[in-house]
């Protein structure tokens, strides 16, 4: 029996990298789901993301657009082609820096973490601008520039000038030589825009946890790139608070540099943040309240979520950890990956009803990537029994001690 007549059910699936995008493991865990379900069920489906790779696809999902694309440039100036979005009506667009800026793209020449910025993420932003978007929705991540989001900056009609009244080279490293923003040539509309923004770290923007010392290395910064890094940072918000915009939102160049997440991406959002009001926020959240998911998962009986690792991490600002904190006292989560790497006594703790492996009986990460949809189609129907009643599960479902090969990440 059910445990009501018109049980309501959510899948919000994120993506399971290397196989399956979120969308098809949503539709895959739909379809297993409503083997075990009553026509009167009410089954919603929400790809989720947790503000990296595939927020942008998660986002047109939900808005039923298709992605656009423009020339844009690179984190080191090279034209590439981009992809964005916009709502139905071309007020609320979605960006992903990455897009632009990431540093896969420049992966195939040797670092330049003093030149690189973020001027390509900003011409993606005047380009929706100018066509009538006057909310941004911007997902960082996998960012191969620390700028500060000068360079975005600068493509909303910014110039940054030396003691001289000289314009500043593109990136970081020039930061250190910066003595005043000139925001008198802002392209129209900027100053209405309303900008929210994911991160997926709480790191502040300058010292030891800040965006050069923690993340610089990782895009090729030596010691001493990041120090001018650093320094450029903390001169950038010097100059930002010197700004009337700034001035009267109250900020500091302290209070600027301490803000939680604003070393996410290089310190992107750090202009945004201080002149224009953005507001900064946990990237899972983010993508459910721009899909709508936020407005109904309380009224779930069942969600169902899936990914590529169950663990620790996932628990930490992710999908996961966001249906988990979401969810009504009622709500039963089930959570499908191909490793559960938490106890059972870990994921119990945390809120998870069920944890459930996906490759149980596949021998290794090949056949585990071939045979994902129809596993989590397998899985949907297995997350139901789970709830009518893990105690009488039929033999079918009784797989759970044997688990995929641990080379799947």
């Amino acid at each position: 029996m059910l445990a009501t007549e018109n049980p309501v059910v959510i899948i919000a699936p994120d993506s399971f990298k290397g196989s399956l995008s979120a969308a098809d493991a949503a539709a895959a865990l739909e379809r297993g789901a409503r083997e075990m379900l009553p026509d009167t069920a009410t089954v919603l489906t929400f790809p989720m993301a947790d503000g990296g790779e595939g927020s942008l696809d998660a986002v047109l999902a939900a808005w039923l657009q298709p992605a656009l694309t423009m020339t844009t440039v690179d984190a080191i100036g090279r034209e590439r082609e981009a992809s964005y979005g916009l709502d139905l009506d071309g007020k609320r667009a979605v960006i992903e820096a990455a897009q632009a800026s990431g540093l896969p793209h420049v992966l195939d020449v040797e670092p330049q973490p003093l030149r690189a910025d973020s001027y390509g993420v900003g011409l993606i932003a005047a380009h929706v601008i100018e066509r009538g978007a006057r909310d941004i929705t911007l997902f960082l991540g996998g960012s191969a520039s620390t700028d500060g989001g000068s360079g975005l900056l600068r493509a909303l009609g910014a110039r940054f000038l030396d003691d001289a009244g000289t314009e500043l080279a593109p990136g970081g490293g020039a930061l250190t030589s910066l003595e005043t923003i000139d925001l008198s040539e802002l392209l129209p509309g900027v100053l209405e825009t309303t900008w929210r923004i994911a991160v997926d770290v709480t790191n502040p923007l300058t010292g030891s946890r800040g965006a050069a010392h923690v993340f610089g290395p990782q895009k090729g910064a030596t010691a001493s790139d990041v120090a001018v890094l650093d320094a450029g940072l903390t001169r950038l918000t010097e100059a930002l608070a010197s700004t009337p915009l700034a001035a009267e939102r109250g900020f500091s160049a302290a209070g600027i540099a301490a803000l939680p997440g604003i070393g996410a991406a290089g310190g992107t959002a750090a202009p945004l943040v201080a002149l224009f009001g953005a507001e900064l926020e946990r990237g899972a959240q983010l993508v459910a309240d721009t899909i709508g998911l936020s407005d109904v998962i309380g009224t779930a009986d069942v969600i169902i979520s899936g990914e590529g690792r169950l663990d620790a991490q996932s628990l930490d600002g992710k999908v996961v950890d966001y249906l988990r904190s979401s969810k009504s006292s009622n709500g039963f989560l089930v959570v499908v990956a191909a490793i559960v790497d938490l106890t059972i006594d870990q994921w119990s703790a945390a809120g998870i009803d069920a944890a459930l492996p996906l490759g149980s009986g596949v021998e290794n990460r090949k056949e585990l990537f071939q045979f994902a949809a129809p596993l989590l189609e397998a899985r949907g129907a297995h997350a139901i029994a789970e709830w009518l009643d893990p105690t009488d599960l039929d033999e079918e479902f009784r797989d759970d001690d044997d688990e995929p090969s641990s080379d799947f990440a």
